[in-house]
């Protein structure tokens, strides 16, 4: 543990030095963008080092005014205007800091050419940088804190989870993104201190050449690894390693010599064997398309709807914000102009800088309101009070502030006439201003009022983890033996979540009668009829009911809860919907409301402790009729009643999958079991099992299996392999030597119509194609509960419209006539084929009829079938039992 805490403290101390590093980077960036000249004769040259008296050209840009004027890489600048260059103040002096479109008497030599002059003409500035409208300053002004929100979406994630690999390449790649743009080009260079020249051009060239690598990297294994990647898994580290091989020695130049032109020397060195923009597009634009295309790809074709949904928000911030970012890139690099507001349109790289904020925004969006990162809301009422409701109020303000500024900035530079009038006419329009921001402000107090609402609710929920909660239940649930530890269980898990100020929990002690352990609550609130009006209605919504304030007219129905002082109600429901048992939570002690992923959260386990209930309700039944005097006669009876309605009682409709199973049991209990689980979002899982052993023994572990299944499947089935795997270790742990269980388990999506399936050891179902072929799905597992070490295979099939699948037990094909002859499975494949056209349903009466024909009344086996046909949209006949 105390490992823990110095490796958790050293990664926030890095995270901390990490998120000032790119805080000074941003200031630096911010500042010299607005102060530097942005004009640029189109040159990069080495400074003249002591006694050299010259400028080296470097590069001479394409299309630029010095390469109109006719410079080449390879001269060397003498003078300037007639002034030698000693040191680089004529430089600074003449050229940087020149008027647009004056000229520049160059003093140039070349070879063997000798000296010779030549005249530059500065460029001329794009007018919205001379004279802007007050709409394209403010636009400029914004865009130019963009860096802001990377920084604090980046950093914030980081300081949240410092031990997670996916919140520190989420990190680096927002830095990056920081970056991207240049805040000073070769030219202007001199007019930076050497110290910040240094560390700023270093840090702007490792982040910004690492970017593209980064974001293939984060996006190949976020949320989850992207099936790119699991095909390609080495290709991420293949981009990122060389990209650090390119970048660390060229950056170690940048620190010593504190300027780019090395990096454009080793270009134009390189510009002899292979063209460098080529390389430099495919770089660049490649792994930020291949990103772009794994999140895409995610978005489609994710394992689980939760990722799906995750994914599909930063999927549409991403495409948004890039896209006209890369295709700006591309039009530069390839027509190798720097990227500046003098090579493109005003609103072109506007949309460009724009769209790249909608980068951090849409990710803060999804990790609040998506959990994407799983970051835990723990802010306290202090700091929820700052930032929401003060600082809405403070951005309220500074917009005043602003549109009364803009607006006197608007009246004197369209009519500058005012300011010669006199002091009163400035007052009066500065008054004007200060009427139109006073304006805004007061308008806006109703909106205000709205998002801060709206931010209440989506920003800040409760002090707890739900998925915590949602994977621990599962696993304690298995343990509890009766509703006293249930009822223990709950009461710690949902009070740990939520604070709330008091909890009752209602539990079925008998049909019909709800019944509670709390102690100091009135006697006639001790238990509830489940058949009182108020009950039902909750169950009938089977979801979390919010209690009406007292004061209310709404509250007449829940009076009789007035001594609990509820404000929310949630039912427990059984398998058939009918009540087991009901929450009833008090005001939060932080006095929040439950928003609404508190609701989805207790839902989720209202629903698996209402299976708990039943289940355990089922097995003291059972224990009941054991020790009862007519054991024998009534226990059978019991048992066949109780493992009929373990069995579905209904079954979801698809969309593309018409579906029927039936289970007859060879004696009054039996130990094969089928199952259709509803796992939401058009899945279904197909589940078929034969437990080893017959009657009770074998019906109390298929009792146990079924529960098992259903705990896991409703706590959402995310991966079947580590589904499985957790199912063979507690059969292993629970049961004796001798028993096992074989197991057939298919997912079927009904968007996509792909069958993923385990085996494990069971009779390998037949899938009977449209054109006749057969296909039999094997085992990818050994029997479950035989081995400690257990591992599995998961496989895929598409089933298209007109295919036929039969997943049944060996009391199928082994049903045996009077002559010991066996129905086998060439007898099943014919039954299949000649009513390959007729319903679910239809086939599986059609082949239970045959095979208990042709084994006679002596049913040796239990016979369980299941038959699904994949047929067209719309199509869909309800499958039966």
């Amino acid at each position: 543990m105390s490992g823990f805490f110095t490796t958790r403290r050293l990664l926030l101390l890095l995270a901390v030095l990490l998120s000032l590093t790119a805080a000074v980077y941003s200031f630096i960036w911010g500042y010299y963008i607005r102060s530097l000249p942005q004009g640029a004769i189109g040159v990069v040259f080495q400074a003249p080092s002591q006694g050299s008296r010259q400028l080296e050209l470097v590069r001479v840009a394409p299309g630029s005014p010095a390469a109109s004027a006719g410079l080449l890489p390879g001269d060397r600048v003498v003078a300037i205007d007639g002034r030698p260059l000693d040191t680089i103040e004529p430089w600074v002096d003449l050229v940087v800091r020149a008027k647009p479109n004056s000229t520049v008497l160059f003093t140039v030599e070349r070879g063997s050419q000798g000296r010779f002059q030549r005249t530059v003409t500065t460029p001329v500035l794009p007018p919205e940088l001379i004279h802007p409208t007050v709409a394209q300053l403010v636009i400029m002004n914004s865009l130019l804190s963009y860096p802001l929100f990377f920084l604090g979406v980046g950093m914030a994630v980081l300081w949240f989870r410092p031990l997670d690999r996916n919140a520190w390449l989420l990190a680096f790649l927002f830095t990056g993104f920081i970056a991207l743009s240049p805040w000073v080009n070769p030219e202007t260079e001199p007019l930076v201190p050497l110290a910040i020249r240094r560390f700023a051009l270093t840090f702007g060239f490792v982040f910004r050449g690492l970017l593209p690598a980064l974001f293939y990297f984060f996006f190949a294994v976020f949320p989850v690894r992207s099936p790119l990647d699991r095909r390609i898994p080495w290709l991420k580290y293949i981009l990122l390693g060389s990209a650090a091989l390119i970048e660390l020695p060229l950056a170690w130049s940048i620190a010593a010599t504190g300027s780019m032109a090395t990096t454009f020397a080793t270009a134009e060195h390189v510009r002899r064997w292979f063209d460098p923009t080529l390389v430099t597009t495919a770089y660049f634009i490649g792994p930020l398309l291949l990103g772009l295309v794994s999140l895409a790809w995610n978005s489609l074709h994710a394992p689980t709807g939760e990722a799906k949904r995750k994914t599909r928000v930063l999927a549409m911030g991403m495409a948004a914000g890039l896209i006209p970012l890369i295709a700006m890139t591309f039009y530069l690099v390839h027509s190798q102009r720097q990227p500046s507001p003098l090579s493109t349109p005003f609103y072109v790289w506007v949309l460009s800088v724009a769209g790249l904020t909608l980068v951090p925004l849409s990710f803060a969006y999804a990790v609040v309101k998506h959990r994407v990162m799983e970051i835990p809301v723990l802010l306290k009422r202090s700091a929820r009070y700052l930032l929401v409701r003060r600082g809405f109020a403070l951005f309220i303000t500074l917009a005043s502030i602003g549109a009364a500024w803009a607006f006197v900035r608007f009246f004197f530079q369209f009519f500058p006439w005012l300011r010669a009038t006199g002091s009163s006419a400035v007052v009066s329009v500065g008054m004007a201003g200060a009427g139109v921001g006073g304006l805004i402000a007061v308008g806006t107090s109703r909106i205000q009022e709205g998002v801060r609402h709206r931010l209440d609710r989506a920003f800040f929920r409760g002090q707890y983890d739900a998925r915590q909660i949602l994977e621990e239940l599962p696993e304690r649930i298995r343990a509890v033996q009766n509703t006293t530890q249930l009822a223990r269980l709950l009461q710690e898990q949902i009070t740990k979540a939520l604070s709330p100020s008091a909890l009752i929990l209602y539990v079925e002690v008998a049909d019909g009668l709800l019944e509670t352990a709390a102690d100091d609550i009135p006697s006639e609130l001790h238990q509830l009829a489940a058949e009182h009006p108020l009950l039902k209605e909750i169950a009938r919504r089977g979801r979390p009911v919010d209690v009406p304030a007292p004061a209310s007219a709404l509250f007449e129905p829940f009076s009789m809860l007035a001594a609990l002082q509820p404000e929310c109600i949630i039912p427990l429901p059984a398998r058939d919907g009918r009540l087991v048992g009901a929450i009833v939570i008090g005001p939060r002690l932080s006095e929040e409301p439950y928003s609404g992923e508190d609701k989805r959260l207790l839902s989720s386990v209202a629903n698996q402790a209402g299976v708990a209930i039943e289940s355990i309700r089922l097995a003291e039944k059972m224990a009941q009729q054991l020790i009862a005097e007519r054991r024998t006669a009534y226990e059978s009876e019991m048992a066949r009643q109780v493992q009929a309605r373990l069995l579905p009682q209904r079954a979801p409709v698809m969309q593309t999958l018409d579906y029927a199973g039936i289970c007859i049991q060879a004696r009054a209990v039996g130990g094969d079991y089928y199952d259709f689980l509803d796992l939401g979002t058009g899945r279904i899982a197909l589940v078929l099992a034969d437990v080893s052993g017959k009657g009770m023994p074998a019906a109390l572990l298929m009792a146990g299996l079924q529960a098992t299944m259903r705990t896991h499947c409703t706590a959402g089935l995310d991966d079947l392999a580590t589904m499985m795997r957790q199912i063979n270790k507690l059969l292993y742990e629970s049961t004796a030597p001798q028993h096992f269980v074989t197991l057939f388990i298919a997912e079927y999506d009904d968007a996509s119509r792909r069958l993923q399936f385990v085996n494990c050891g069971h009779n390998p179902p037949i899938l009977l194609r449209r054109g006749g072929t057969v296909q039999r799905l094997c085992a990818t597992a050994c029997v479950l509960g035989a081995f400690p070490q257990w591992e599995c295979t998961v496989e895929e099939v598409t089933m298209d419209a007109g295919d036929t699948i039969a997943l049944f037990t060996d009391g199928v094909t082994e049903a045996a006539n009077q002559e010991g002859e066996e129905f086998g499975e060439e007898r099943l494949i014919a039954v299949l084929c000649e009513h390959r056209c007729q319903s679910a349903a239809r086939v599986l009466e059609a082949t239970t009829r045959v095979v208990q024909g042709f084994g006679g009344s002596d049913q040796a086996d239990d016979l369980t079938l299941i038959v699904a046909r994949a047929v067209e949209l719309g199509a869909v006949t309800p499958g039966g039992k």
